[in-house]
Parts: C-alpha cells; structure tokens; sequence
C-alpha cells in the first residue's frame, strides 16, 4: 500500500478522526499513486495515522479507516453491517410500513463517498469519490450478503456524482435487474425514477419532515414549490389538506408528481400539477391569470425545498441572497395565519446563515413570524460527531402573522 506523508502537524484533525485530509496539509505522495487508489496516511515522523481513498483536489484523501488495515471484503461487509445494524436499531430497517430508507450515509457512516438508498427490492447505490467507483463491485457483492432477502437488486447510479474521468459503467444494474419501481413511504406509494431522476430517484431526507407536515394539512390550501416527485404534496392530502398545488420548473418532474398522487389518491381532484419558474408562481399568486380574471388561489401552507443554492464556498453570499429573495416573497404571499416550511439543503450554508437569510426576508415582507420547529435530516443520515459538516439540512417551520 502506497504512503502519503503530512505535512509537520498537519495531523492534528485526523487524531480529532475528521475524516478528510485536505492537499495543502500534504507533504509527499508515493510516485505512482493514482486517483482512487488505497493509501495510508503517516504523519511527518512517518507514524501511521490513516488509510483511505487518494483523489485529486481539495480534499486529497477520504479515510476509511483509522485502522491499519486491508480495505478487502471483510471490511466492506464489517461497515455494511454496521450501519445495518443502526437502521435497525432506530426502527427504520425491516418496517413493514415503510420499505424506503437511507442505508449508507456516507461519513456518517464511515464510508466517505458511498450512497446506498432502499426502495423496496432494490438498493441504489451511488459514488462521490472515484475510490467507491473502483470498488463498486466489491461493495456490491458485500452489500448483497448483508442484506440478504431484504434486497434482490442492487442499481449503480453516479453518472451525474463523478467527474468525465471515470466515465466507464456509471449507471446500470449490478446485481439483479428489476423495471419495478414503486417504493413505499410511511404507507404512501411512489414512483422513484433511478434511471434518470435527482440524487438516487427521490429525496429520502424530508420523510419525517413530510410527515410532520402531514399534521398540519387538514383543511389547508397547500403550495408545495420545487415538488420533484411530489412527496409533500401527497402527505398533505392524506393529511386532509383543502387543495394542493405542485409547482417545479421540470416537466418530468411534474409528470411523476401527478403519478404518485394518482398511486395515491386516483382522481382526487384537490390536486393541481404546474410546470413554471418558483419566482415566476409566486409573483403570481393574488394576480389575474393570463387565460381568465379569475385569481391565483391563495394558499395558507407553503413548502419552500429548492435545490441546493451553494455547492462551494465561493457561492455562499449569492445563495444567501437567493434564500432571502425566494423567502421574502413566500412571506408577502402567504395568508394571515399561514404555515412555512422552509429549507436549505446546501452544505455550505450553516443554520445560523440560513436562519439569518429567512428573519431578514421576514423583517423586508413587514411580516410576525414564531418558529414552530427547528428541522434537520432524519436519523438514516446520520451526522458522524467528528464531521460537522455532515449536517447539510436545515428547516425551519414558521407561523406567519
């Protein structure tokens, strides 16, 4: 195994078991390390310290292991049974209620670079480094031996996750093969979309979240903007909600929103679908439509989960600005007494920063707002203690005077 040397006490935050090392904390790599490749890591006296995956960029190594180990089968099973172990233990896992779940969290799951959603039957399995894409299979067949009858196929999806380089087999089956694709979520059906849809086919994070809004539905006129696939949008219904309107710039998102309320509530016609801009409906609410005088309806519940505003530091103060735009007008539209939740799932921006960005959009829409709840990602996104910067989802839910 090929060795990377710090630089003199550049060591500090891998004896804190942060799970990064950054380029500029690297004194000498071994000629001949290639992208991907396993590695240990020595202080500048040459003492181990860690063995992880090499790649190229700001974060030049992801740890595996603060072991020295062999990264082989044996491992791979050992951490697929781990973090089995948890969602197990927290009632996630073997539910008949709900098949749908987060099985690998990345560093939270001492795995870095490594995605695995449940959806039934079939496990979705997604690279963030180019080491996980070099050992997808292992890690695949491991993951077939953990799971045993609780998984028949296993999807790679990480055509859209890593760069051009490692290009070859980035998406398709490898283990089984099944075209079913109905999940089920807290006892509500959807469609995921592992082929060509966000993320792994559908956003796991907001389950609680929805069902959280669920209890708040009954007799709202809800608008749930950035739908995707519409998760929101059926928990209201269920929850007795008087109207829903989905709204996301995506045609194919819209097309599998009004799939899933059909798998749910087939011709329950509370249910409206549009395909426009977010800044573009809001504006629009209050005003005459273009084809009639009759108005926008106005809503009483509004779900803000736009896609993430900063993918680096370097667009931190443009999302902020985004943020505070796209809340301000969710403010000035809303009725008295309405509900807001409201999200950011964008890494870089911490909840101090978010919360900040919505109390400004309040104070510019002249609006009283109480906090309700303080939301996060659920427990099958686990945040490891030593990588704060695990904890990428904020909300907030707000009651809006």
């Amino acid at each position: 195994m090929k060795q990377i040397r710090l630089r003199k006490g550049k060591e500090e935050s891998l004896k804190r078991f942060h799970p990064w090392v950054f380029s500029g904390a690297i004194a000498q790599i071994d000629k001949g390390v290639s992208e991907g490749e396993v590695v240990r890591v020595v202080t500048n006296s040459g003492d181990f310290i860690a063995v992880g995956h090499y790649q190229e960029g700001s974060i030049a190594v992801r740890v595996l292991t603060f072991s020295d180990v062999q990264i082989d089968d044996e491992f791979w099973y050992s951490r697929l049974s781990s973090a089995l172990q948890m969602r197990q233990a927290i009632g996630i896992a073997d539910n008949p209620n709900n098949n749908t779940y987060r099985l690998v969290h990345g560093e939270g799951d001492n795995l870095p670079g490594l995605i695995v959603d449940v959806y039934g039957q079939t496990a979705v399995m997604q690279a963030h480094s180019i080491g996980m894409h070099l050992c997808r299979k292992d890690i695949a067949r491991a993951l077939a031996d953990v799971m045993k009858s609780r998984v028949s196929h296993i999807y790679y999806k990480s055509e859209t996750t890593l760069p051009f380089m490692a290009a070859d087999d980035m998406n398709g089956f490898l283990v089984g093969g099944s075209d079913d694709n109905i999940a089920t979520e807290n006892g509500l059906k959807f469609r995921v979309d592992w082929l060509k849809g966000q993320k792994t086919g559908f956003f796991v994070d907001q389950r609680e979240n929805r069902s959280l809004l669920e209890h708040y539905a009954k007799g709202k006129r809800v608008l749930n903007m950035f739908c995707y696939t519409g998760g929101f949008s059926f928990y209201a219904m269920r929850g007795g909600a008087e109207l829903v309107h989905s709204v996301d710039s995506s045609a194919k998102a819209i097309e599998l929103t009004k799939q899933n309320v059909e798998l749910n509530f087939p011709g329950d016609a509370r249910h409206e679908a549009y395909c426009e801009d977010a800044f573009k409906f809001l504006e629009g609410i209050g005003m005459p439509k273009a084809n009639s005088q009759k108005p926008i309806a106005s809503y009483d519940l509004i779900i803000l989960d736009p896609p993430a505003f900063a993918k680096h530091r370097g667009a931190l103060h443009n999302a902020l600005k985004g943020y505070t735009r796209l809340n301000q007008k969710a403010f000035e539209k809303i009725e008295k007494g309405g509900i807001l939740f409201t999200f950011s799932c964008s890494q870089v921006v911490t909840k101090d920063h978010f919360r900040n960005a919505v109390f400004t959009a309040a104070a510019l829409a002249k609006r009283k707002v109480r906090i309700l709840h303080q939301l996060h990602q659920p427990a099958d996104h686990p945040i490891n203690i030593y990588h704060p910067e695990g904890e990428y989802l904020k909300g907030l839910v707000l009651y809006v005077e």
